[in-house]
């Protein structure tokens, strides 16, 4: 039977009781998306109204703002500021469809999918599935500290320090309330830094409040960096500058350091160094992450797929690759592109607007990459920005952060969430989040448990 997809309703009838994912029949070619990120959702965009069927996969059912999952971390907003729902997105866009559902498997010679849920075909599919963090293999690491590529990783990281915190208050050993008190910072990327911002502010201006049990100073934050700057991919002024605002907020930053070890209570260095803490915040590296099916021959560095200039995979005709996990390999890009959010926006939006040419049969452009430039904040009025030879740090960087961040959250109400808690904070330095809505197990605790 088929259903008119100029109908926004789709009856039951239209649905069979099979093992494939039930989607209204149409005539219209089938465009599956794979990752709700900042790429999936730029080709959704692109694409709604027009003459294909968009079918967007996520094993989530709302698009995270990663820049922000730091503020969520250290207590600054609450989750569903900074989270949006798929299907309010979609909202009113006929021709797009929203399944939640984890891809397993790709099945190229069969233009299939299979998911958790059952099975999907495809005409054209796009893999916008992003990063995961990488811990280079280092399993004690992995075990004992946490990422921050998820909502949950962060709302993770919040229970992990309020919880030990409150055990710091309790106990009365001198030693288990250093380690319950230091934190390490892995990663001297944007993440890491602004991580390590938020945390200074929180030692300096809730701790003595909070926690008149023991003075703020006990409270000790490195922030550890495998080479000899901050923020490598920025200009020299920019991390010298984010060097001096980390310092006056009294961040240890040590270079040309990186962690071989740790056992949930001491990082071990390479060279040796050791840190009593319980606290340990990965930001040190990511890597792709996809369904398996794809030839491992096009995989690159990364874990990342090689595509062609027009985000083609490399060895298909109808597998494309966008955001993050896209490698778009050329004499100018011999790494790939920068993995932050502009490049998947641009990508998405790209890839949208040459789909609609392929599928007529009609000439198409590659794809260029227009760096809009970078910023990074360290804390209230502590930023840094390069905007092509501009290149400026202090307030009004800050204030360009904050209004470019504000404005790229999906969402009116979201906005106004966001907003009026910076506001409050901007005044007072409050942090009224401060909530242990679960206890936080380390993985470490629930293996063992498992075995």
């Amino acid at each position: 039977m088929n259903v008119n997809h100029s109908n926004t309703a789709i009856t039951e009838s239209a649905c069979k009781i099979t093992d494939e994912i039930c989607l209204p029949d149409t005539n219209l070619p089938r465009v599956v998306i794979i990752g709700g990120g900042f790429a999936g959702l730029a080709l959704v965009e692109k694409l709604k109204h027009k003459e294909v069927q968009v079918v967007l996969f996520d094993k989530n059912n709302f698009h995270q703002f990663q820049p922000l999952f730091y503020q969520v971390a250290t207590s600054a907003l609450e989750p569903d500021s900074i989270v949006f729902p798929f299907r309010k997105q979609i909202n009113g866009y006929k021709n797009v469809l929203f399944r939640l559902a984890e891809v397993e498997e790709i099945q190229p010679s069969t233009n299939t999918i299979i998911t958790n849920k059952g099975s999907v075909h495809f005409d054209y599919l796009v893999l916008a599935t992003g990063t995961t963090t990488n811990f280079f293999g280092m399993d004690n690491v992995e075990s004992h500290s946490l990422g921050m590529k998820d909502i949950r990783d962060s709302l993770n990281i919040r229970h992990m320090m309020l919880q030990n915190l409150e055990q710091a208050a309790i106990t009365c050993d001198d030693k288990e309330r250093d380690a319950l008190t230091n934190f390490v910072i892995v990663g001297g990327g944007p993440a890491g830094v602004e991580m390590a911002g938020a945390l200074a502010e929180f030692c300096k201006y809730i701790l003595p409040k909070d926690y008149p049990e023991y003075p703020s100073s006990i409270m000790n934050i490195y922030l550890i960096e495998a080479i000899d700057e901050l923020l490598s991919t920025m200009s020299e002024k920019a991390s010298t500058k984010t060097l001096k605002y980390l310092k006056d907020l009294d961040v240890k930053v040590l270079f040309n350091e990186s962690v071989s070890d740790y056992d949930g209570s001491i990082v071990t260095t390479k060279s040796g160094k050791t840190i009593l803490a319980k606290n340990l915040i990965w930001t040190a590296g990511v890597k792709g992450q996809f369904p398996k099916g794809i030839d491992e021959k096009h995989v690159v560095r990364g874990n990342r797929l090689k595509t062609d200039s027009f985000l083609m995979v490399e060895g298909y005709d109808n597998i494309f690759a966008i955001g993050d996990i896209a490698a778009v390999i050329t004499e100018e890009t011999p790494k790939g592109h920068p993995q932050v959010a502009q490049t998947a926006i641009q990508q998405g939006k790209y890839l949208g607007n040459i789909l609609l040419k392929i599928i007529k049969n009609e000439g198409v452009n590659p794809f260029e990459y227009k760096d809009k430039g970078s910023l990074a904040t360290v804390g209230k009025r502590r930023a840094v920005a390069d905007l092509g030879k501009f290149k400026f740090a202090g307030y009004f960087a800050w204030l360009l952060w904050s209004i470019v961040h504000l404005l790229s959250i999906s969402g009116f109400r979201n906005r106004l969430m966001v907003g009026f808690n910076w506001a409050v904070s901007y005044f007072t330095y409050e942090k009224s989040n401060r909530l242990i809505i679960r206890n936080f197990e380390p993985k470490s605790s629930i293996n063992n448990t498992k075995k």
